[in-house]
């Protein structure tokens, strides 16, 4: 996680799209929320922009609110006001279906 945002960039897999989505880290059993903007994401990752970092911690839920989506997270590297992720497991729907 000390990586430079720099050299991580280069080690991407995946192109960046710009973007400018809220969304929200959630952890701590769902109790604990930090809302975000995400910059730029790709199938894998995320540059993910809030107003601190600290308190985040390196594993966490990425909601994206105008996708009603969430997906597991973990930090690759933060700074002050930003942080890069990478997705570790697929979105998942966080509409409820009727039955």
């Amino acid at each position: 996680m000390s990586e430079s945002p720099e050299h991580t960039e280069n080690r991407r897999c995946n192109e960046r799209r710009r973007t400018l989505k809220a969304a929200r880290i959630v952890f701590a059993g769902l109790t604990q929320v930090f809302n975000c903007t995400i910059r730029n994401a790709s199938d894998t990752g995320a540059l993910l922009v809030l107003p601190s970092s600290i308190g985040v911690p390196n594993s966490f839920l990425l909601y994206v609110d105008n996708e009603s989506t969430r997906r597991p997270a973990e930090v690759i590297w933060r700074r002050e006001d930003r942080m890069g992720v990478r997705y570790t497991g697929p979105a998942e729907s966080t509409i409820k279906k009727l039955s």
